[in-house]
């Protein structure tokens, strides 16, 4: 099962990582506006989400990469308070309203959990 886990975390980190070359616009979204530099930042997490990705793929690399994965994941946190502090329920996208923010957060919340248990499991 924790092979199952682990596979499944680089698999998710690199298609993820992929996107945000071939989608960039869609990520540069997600990109506080105080951040600035939406272009680097982007190109920058979607190659280091590949590194770690096949980081993790590697069973010899498992505790490093999921550990590098939650890190990277939790500088996401970032992203994720900033939409939630811009949210309104006015707003026609979901993920822009309230509801959708702390969805956002929750998720991001289980995908360091994911990350955190392959780290443990592998070592």
């Amino acid at each position: 099962m924790h092979a199952i886990a682990a596979v499944g975390l680089a698999v998710f980190l690199v298609v993820t990582g992929i996107t945000h070359f071939l989608t960039p616009g869609y990520f540069r979204l997600l990109v506080p506006a105080w951040l600035r530099r939406e272009r680097l930042l982007v190109a920058v997490s979607g190659a280091a989400e590949v590194v770690v990705g096949a980081l993790v793929l590697v069973p010899c690399g498992r505790p490093a990469g999921g550990w590098a994965a939650a890190v990277l994941v939790t500088c996401y946190q970032v992203s994720h308070v900033d939409a939630l502090r811009r949210a309104r329920p006015d707003r026609s996208r979901l993920l822009e309203r309230p509801v959708g923010a702390v969805a956002r957060l929750v998720v991001n919340v289980l995908y360091i959990a994911w990350a955190v248990a392959v780290a443990t499991s592998a070592a």
